[in-house]
């Protein structure tokens, strides 16, 4: 599932791609991702309007054009696809966009689990994203240490609530709370202060690095990259890994390096 830095990704993609172009043509070629708002109603409100700077908060992404707003969701599956207007048109293209310098932006997503919106103004923008806590690159430690105290619950279960923290995923959990030597089920008001910071600076450290590779990667030295081995065991101590489920998530630790608190 696209977590934080695939988002960010894909708003690099829409950046490179459209930031300054005029949207030529919107065709839809299947309108289960719309959400809303139907396939002549996108036409009509984007077509002649010109792409600006996109935005990201959490795993949403905000396509500006100076007037209506596209908001992206993701889901398990969707991309964000830069082409050429000519390109053959694969199987799970949802959504085209034409650009000037013909040039084609595309909502690539197998199985539909979230799309697109339309949101007309910034209230519209307000109450799509009115759930969302904030983004997780962007919180500043005492914020961090303030929602994070205030809610009650398996650390884990916590940290992937977007209504706390917008942006963490299943990866990003695991690996951030295995580098902050912390177990998923601990209770997130049970921390002390020492743990709060050490947890905010490895979230910070993670998803720089994560952003920088695009996604969470599987590197050797790290947690996600062994997670799905057979037989897993510690990239830092040997230990063989825990595997269980948390929220309906499978949970991948340590229990040598994240021990009881």
């Amino acid at each position: 599932m696209p977590e934080l830095p695939d988002v960010e990704g894909f708003r690099q993609v829409l950046e490179s791609c459209a930031k300054g172009r005029v949207i030529r043509r919107v065709d839809v070629r299947d309108a289960g991702v719309l959400h809303g708002v139907d396939a002549r109603r996108l036409r009509d409100a984007l077509e002649g309007r010109r792409f600006g700077a996109p935005q990201r908060h959490g795993k949403w992404l905000l396509a500006r054009t100076g007037g209506p707003t596209l908001v992206l969701h993701f889901g398990m599956t969707g991309r964000l696809v830069c082409g050429q207007a000519d390109d053959p048109v694969e199987a799970h293209d949802r959504v085209l966009f034409t650009l000037g310098g013909a040039r084609q932006l595309r909502f690539r997503d197998q199985r539909k689990l979230q799309g697109l919106w339309l949101a007309h103004d910034e209230s519209d923008v307000k109450r799509l994203l009115r759930r969302q806590g904030p983004d997780a690159l962007a919180v500043g430690r005492e914020e961090f240490e303030e929602v994070l105290s205030s809610r009650r619950g398996h650390l884990k279960t916590v940290l992937t609530d977007q209504s706390v923290l917008a942006g963490l995923g299943n990866l990003l959990a695991d690996e951030i709370l295995w580098r902050a030597r912390l177990r998923p089920d601990r209770g997130a008001r049970d921390l002390t202060p020492e743990d709060r910071r050490r947890l905010f600076s490895e979230m910070r450290r993670t998803l720089r690095s994560s952003v920088t590779a695009g996604c969470v990667p599987p590197r050797a030295t790290w947690l996600t990259g062994h997670r799905d081995d057979r037989g897993p065991e510690c990239p830092r101590c040997g230990t063989g890994l825990r595997r269980s489920r948390m929220a309906g998530r499978g949970t991948v630790w340590c229990p040598w390096c994240q021990p009881d608190g």
